[in-house]
């Protein structure tokens, strides 16, 4: 298992960051991404600390390794990896979805059946085996790109200026060795930081894009490998005070683009094949243990938000108004509710091939539905009871390195049981959950997390048991008649 300190250094490797224009030769060392780096290098080393190796780290024929790997047989298992999850998603209170525990539940529930892969490839689930078990001895870093450039599609093979049918990724030649890829992927959130990106498709692929159904595992730092980074926002947080979220918790989303990159046949996972490009991560565990990942980090996300609720009440004297305390009641009864949801989840959990198990997946979408449609209204529920306190403070926290300025800051911005130091302080961090281009973000990530809203009702809609559900009406027609 890697260290912090030894994270750091293995991804110092060479890769190709650009921020607009700019190459970003150590992205450990970039303004616009140390403290990214060093907060995932922080999860490195609390996850096999002493006081949560027990959980965090789980054994198997003598090997150790991040229990995110962990192939669940059982309930326990499935609460072993849930506590897991919560407590690398406290660490960064929700605000980093793509932490290192997030694809590895893509990966290990993959993992469970690589028969599936056998069947579409000759040897390509034994591949898949050797590089969960790869992936797992070496504490890999992953991130996904399973996402097609906006508006991409074109009509036919029709080519552009370049002689370019599509910018979509897709396999443009292979051979013996390999496959050589093309193409942009999207949205690589995270991949600045990891080791190694998974392309793959969670869209469908129409019939005759046969090339664009690629999936597969690529080495961030090969050659003609580039990583496009949207505008970072801790390159911007002047201090982490003012901006204490968007200075530490960004990171960060990219377009990943590979340019004539060869890739060798035991990386290649899936080829040549439309109908299974996207169904892989639903006839396995794959989407059910990575979307309950999703639904834990949510929840810790607005535990922070429903206690900055509290908090803010507290700090402009609204609390004690029956009205706000209904309020809070309220978020405080939603917050309980999505916890219910994701117990749930694991209480009445599914069989998998294999002997293996996955969380109940009717609940899991429910919970994952929930939460892409609460998660803005929630926010403007927690941004009335804020008021306009945050456009109230100076412009920023260097009126305080002036000791004139700072006792008039004291004297007129403070309240009796606060001091203006620590309201400013409360403030810039709600302001940095609800209001700045970090917050801004979340809330478009937030609302499209695994696709547009009518995905999120076909999952549901999928998993409902309309055949059950009909019985009921069925049979309580049966007992009455004319």
């Amino acid at each position: 298992m890697l260290t912090g300190k030894e994270y750091l250094e293995s991804i110092r490797d060479g890769r190709r960051v650009y921020i607009g224009k700019e190459l970003v030769e150590d992205v450990t060392a970039h303004p616009a991404f140390e403290k990214g780096a060093r907060t995932i290098a922080d999860i490195y080393d609390r996850k096999a600390a002493a006081e949560n190796r027990d959980v965090m780290v789980s054994e198997e024929n003598g090997e150790e390794f991040s229990t995110y790997f962990l192939k669940p047989k059982s309930r326990e298992d499935l609460e072993k990896r849930y506590e897991t999850h919560r407590r690398i998603a406290s660490w960064t209170h929700g605000f980093m979805g793509r932490s290192p525990d997030n694809f590895p539940c893509y990966l290990t529930g993959l993992a469970t059946q690589p028969e599936i892969f056998n069947e579409l490839r000759e040897g390509a689930g034994d591949s898949l085996d050797a590089y969960y078990h790869k992936a797992r001895r070496n504490d890999l870093f992953m991130s996904h790109a399973v996402t097609n450039p906006q508006g991409s599609r074109r009509a036919g093979d029709q080519m552009d200026e370049a002689g370019i049918v599509s910018p979509t990724l897709r396999v443009v030649d292979q051979d013996e060795e390999g496959v050589t890829l093309n193409g942009l992927k999207m949205i690589g959130t995270g991949s600045i930081y990891c080791h190694e990106t998974w392309v793959g498709n969670l869209q469908p692929v129409p019939p005759g894009q046969e090339a664009e159904t690629i999936t597969a595992a690529v080495p961030l730092n090969l050659d003609g490998v580039s990583i496009w980074s949207r505008k970072p926002y801790e390159a911007t947080a002047n201090t982490e005070f003012d901006m204490p979220l968007s200075a530490r918790f960004d990171e960060t989303d990219a377009a990943i683009l590979f340019e004539n990159v060869k890739v060798p046949w035991d990386r290649v996972f899936l080829h040549d094949n439309v109908a299974m490009t996207r169904e892989i991560y639903f006839r396995t565990p794959g989407h059910s243990l990575a979307n309950h990942q999703a639904n834990i980090r949510f929840a810790e996300k607005l535990r922070l938000i429903v206690a900055l609720a509290h908090k803010l009440t507290q700090s402009n004297k609204a609390g004690a108004i029956p009205a706000v305390q209904s309020t809070l009641g309220n978020l405080a009864a939603q917050l309980g509710a999505l916890e219910g949801m994701i117990k749930g989840q694991i209480q009445d959990c599914e069989e998998m091939p294999g002997g293996f198990v996955t969380v109940n997946r009717r609940f899991m979408y429910a919970a994952l539905h929930w939460c892409t449609k609460n998660h803005s209204p929630i926010c403007d529920v927690v941004r009335e009871l804020m008021g306009g306190g945050p456009i109230q403070m100076p412009a920023d926290s260097s009126v305080m390195a002036d000791p004139d300025l700072y006792e008039k800051f004291e004297t007129y911005w403070s309240l009796p049981d606060q001091s203006a130091k620590d309201r400013m302080k409360l403030f810039r961090l709600a302001w940095d959950v609800l209001g700045t281009e970090f917050a801004g973000r979340h809330m478009l990530y937030e609302k499209f997390y695994a696709g547009p809203g009518f995905v999120m009702d076909l999952y549901s809609y999928q998993l409902a048991g309309w055949d059950e559900l009909a019985e009921i009406v069925d049979d309580l027609m049966a007992g009455y008649d004319l």
